[in-house]
């Protein structure tokens, strides 16, 4: 890892067992504390609906709330699904976001719509709408310019500058080329398909007013503890969840580690759930300060956004410090 390297975090305000959506709320602005005080470099919130796991909904709202609770880190969104929303609203909450944390704020911006057809109905919105994204992003982008062909003008958006990236899914890579942004990939879990996106990014990209540079972001599950048992410990009730979410339909809150080691499976929950486990960066700090930097050496990122998600929180925290140790982020704010 090179003193250069950024890592930052994505937390999705995850619920846990016997808690509420208000206490995961709350847990997401008091780690953006603590990502600030370990020197991580970027607090991303995330966009969630209907999830009876996630309390994250409202990622601009959530962005305010982390933003006027921290001082230094910058605040986004990983992300907000354009999509689901008019690109004049999102510019405008990005601009008075801008307008109250001037410097601090990012622009993440996604092409799903809702996982469920009840949301995306909910949200007035149907599968086919993804496709529009270029021309979504493109209208986006135009409100900060003041380049709307109606004659109506953002306030207090336009003339504001704030980063904007494309969370490469699917057809994200491609999309974030053509428009010249930096992209964020996340598929540890199948590094080949990651490293063909990340190749196809840099050959089509097209610099921009926003970006003359390509410039990536990896995003993946990074658990770090004492041994390498409890640092896979950390992963079970994610992986879990995930199994629950692919078999019954619903994502649910986050279960103690010990309840899901004391679970019985079906053979179809046991594979999915041992499938969870794989393809993340868990161990000790040595085991997964190798891994970051086979990491960076594979993809030639120059960012690493780390979303990890446990029941135990205290462990999360010890987690994060420890990989602050692993990557140097600490001494990086220090000497900044």
């Amino acid at each position: 890892m090179t003193a250069a390297t950024r890592f930052s975090v994505l937390d999705r305000s995850r619920i846990r067992e016997g808690g509420t959506g208000a206490e995961a709320l709350r847990d997401t602005v008091a780690l953006a504390r603590e990502a600030e005080r370990l020197g991580y470099h970027r607090f991303w919130v995330a966009e969630h609906h209907g999830v009876p796991g996630v309390a994250g909904s409202a990622p601009t709202v959530l962005a305010a709330a982390v933003a006027g609770a921290t001082h230094r880190i910058r605040v986004g969104t990983g992300g907000v699904m354009l999509p689901n929303h008019r690109p004049l609203v999102v510019a405008e909450q990005f601009g008075v976001l801008e307008s109250l944390f001037p410097g601090r704020i990012d622009m993440g911006l996604g092409r799903s719509v809702g996982f469920t057809d009840g949301v995306r109905r909910a949200l007035g919105r149907d599968k086919d709408d993804a496709e529009d994204f270029d021309a979504q992003l493109a209208e986006l982008l135009g409100w900060f310019r003041g380049t709307s062909p109606t004659g109506v003008h953002a306030r207090p958006t336009e003339g504001l500058t704030v980063p904007p990236f494309v969370l490469a899914m699917g057809e994200g890579a491609a999309v974030a080329a053509r428009a010249g942004l930096p992209m964020v990939i996340g598929d540890l879990r199948d590094r080949d398909r990651m490293l063909r996106g990340i190749d196809r990014y840099r050959a089509a990209f097209r610099p921009s007013a926003w970006s003359r540079e390509p410039y990536v972001v990896v995003s993946g599950t990074v658990a770090v503890a004492g041994t390498p048992e409890a640092a896979r410990r950390l992963l079970l009730p994610e992986a879990w969840s995930m199994a629950h979410a692919r078999t019954r339909g619903a994502f649910p809150p986050l279960p103690p580690a010990e309840a899901v080691e004391a679970r019985s499976m079906t053979a179809k929950e046991r594979s999915l759930y041992e499938s969870g486990l794989t393809g993340h960066i868990a161990g000790t700090e040595e085991q997964v300060a190798g891994e970051l930097e086979s990491l960076l050496t594979e993809t030639g990122a120059q960012e690493v956004l780390v979303t990890t998600s446990t029941y135990d929180r205290e462990a999360l925290l010890d987690s994060y410090r420890r990989l602050a140790r692993v990557t140097g982020a600490g001494t990086r704010a220090a000497a900044a």
